[in-house]
């Protein structure tokens, strides 16, 4: 048997090998949720907890499962690798069909051809589509019949974000800017770069969010360490680990808060008009060990990585230490469980589903680095008086079976126009709807005729866009 054989084989076998020996968590995944989580001494080893869901995708007649009252349905089908949403003032639903760009230096050695075939073997790592299509619901019966190709050539796109008549696509290694008309189904201009992202060859953490300000003045980008916890030398974090500010008139960008692993969704807090996001935080040191968090984005502030976690704890395995950056991390606001991929983010603000209102979305992509598995859902978390208060409520679920494999996984969310929350799911290739059980469907039909003009008075987001078509 030739050496290319043997690899991919022996590789297999060890993937199966280290699920097979990892030890389970003693404490319940409800411990790492909420403001003040269980945060246990780390536990490091020569092979960390590897626990794969397969991903295989939903058979005929399954789908996920709703809250109670909620009902769920497939808005669209056979998509590739769905992974971000943004719905347009129109009705109109974008979703990045996307996966990793080629990162040859992500992947050298032993370890990282390991982690690769851990990525493809829970349903990454496919040549991506690098594309953004379009669904359309043209007779509101909440199933899109209208799909189009919208944007196409792109580099491994994921978040979108509508400025007046520009629409912004961060791409893996750029920001782009692309004319937009609102009602086509199509955009044939060459957009053109607006800012430079860090990419290249590691580009470990490759997919990049953008979301506008109410006062459409500023985008907010997300950047992804390049590593778990630097171990690729610092000098490959430049740039990374932290959310920008891009001012759109002058063009400039700055740090506006660092020390943020992976930060992926963002949104604005309805009641108090705050930036929040959701970060993925390290692996590898327990089960139990860093819950990803929900915070609030402070304007300078540092959130810890690589020198500490969830606050001041120290993570001993980054060399040099830096105990004065340690000293001023800020404590995120509410952990998200640990390990649990926490992905999307949107605060509901529509009226179709009352009990959601002013709480914030999120879908959980689901754990690879605990024993048993963490996320796989769709979770709410209640705020009050602009903060988390309770516990968080499941909104969707089910998307692991009984043995163990994963039938969906969770992304973007997203809010239509008439109050429903979307759900990309990049392992079923789905993108779901859940709306309550009994109530009638929207039946306006998208409105083709809105001028620019009309849409360029404030900028939108995938979120507001939904709120003031449910209002």
């Amino acid at each position: 048997m030739s050496a290319q054989l043997l690899l991919p084989l022996a590789g297999s076998a060890i993937v199966l090998a280290l699920t097979g020996c990892a030890s389970p968590s003693k404490s319940p995944i409800t411990d790492s949720y909420g403001p003040q989580p269980h945060l246990p001494e780390p536990k490091s080893s020569l092979f960390p907890t590897v626990n794969i869901a397969p991903a295989t995708g939903w058979p005929a007649g399954t789908m996920p499962t709703p809250a109670a009252g909620l009902k769920v349905q497939a808005f669209a089908k056979e998509l590739e690798h769905p992974r971000w949403l943004y719905v347009l003032p129109n009705g109109d639903v974008l979703v990045a069909e996307t996966d990793a760009p080629p990162k040859p230096d992500d992947s050298k050695g032993f370890r990282g051809k390991i982690m690769k075939l851990l990525m493809k073997r829970a349903g990454s790592s496919h040549p991506s589509a690098n594309r953004i299509s379009l669904l359309r619901d043209s007779n509101g019966d909440g199933v899109a019949d209208q799909k189009t190709v919208f944007l196409q050539n792109l580099n491994s796109p994921f978040g979108i974000a509508l400025v007046g008549n520009m629409l912004y696509v961060a791409n893996t290694d750029s920001l782009m800017r692309f004319p937009y008309q609102q009602g086509a189904t199509r955009i044939t201009a060459s957009g053109s770069k607006v800012l430079d992202l860090p990419g290249g060859t590691l580009n470990h953490h490759w997919t990049k969010n953008v979301i506008a300000n109410p006062a459409g003045s500023k985008l907010y980008i997300t950047v992804g360490s390049n590593s778990n916890v630097a171990e690729n030398g610092l000098d490959q974090e430049a740039g990374r680990a932290l959310i920008m500010e891009f001012d759109i008139a002058s063009g400039k960008a700055r740090p506006f808060a660092t020390g943020l692993r992976n930060p992926n969704g963002m949104d604005w807090q309805p009641q108090s008009g705050t930036l929040w996001t959701v970060v993925n935080e390290r692996d590898e040191i327990g089960n139990d060990l860093v819950p990803d968090y929900l915070t609030s984005v402070k304007d300078g502030a540092f959130y810890g990585w690589p020198y500490s976690y969830y606050g001041q704890h120290v993570d001993t395995r980054v060399k040099p230490q830096n105990p004065e950056l340690v000293a001023r991390a800020t404590k995120p606001d509410y952990a998200l469980g640990s390990h649990t991929a926490s992905l999307g983010l949107t605060f509901y603000t529509a009226e179709l589903m009352p009990q959601y209102h002013g709480g914030a979305l999120i879908g959980q992509h689901g754990s690879w680095n605990r024993k048993p598995h963490s996320g796989y859902k769709v979770i709410f978390v209640p705020f009050r008086n602009g903060q988390p208060s309770g516990l968080p409520q499941d909104v969707l679920s089910g998307f692991l079976s009984d043995q163990g494999d994963a039938l969906g996984r969770p992304v973007g969310v997203a809010v239509d126009r008439s109050g429903a929350i979307l759900v990309a799911d990049d392992v079923g290739n789905v993108i779901w709807r859940v709306s309550p059980i009994g109530t009638m469907m929207d039946h306006r039909p998208i409105n083709k005729t809105i001028s620019p003009a009309s849409a360029s008075q404030q900028p939108v987001s995938s979120q507001s866009d939904s709120e003031k078509a449910a209002q």
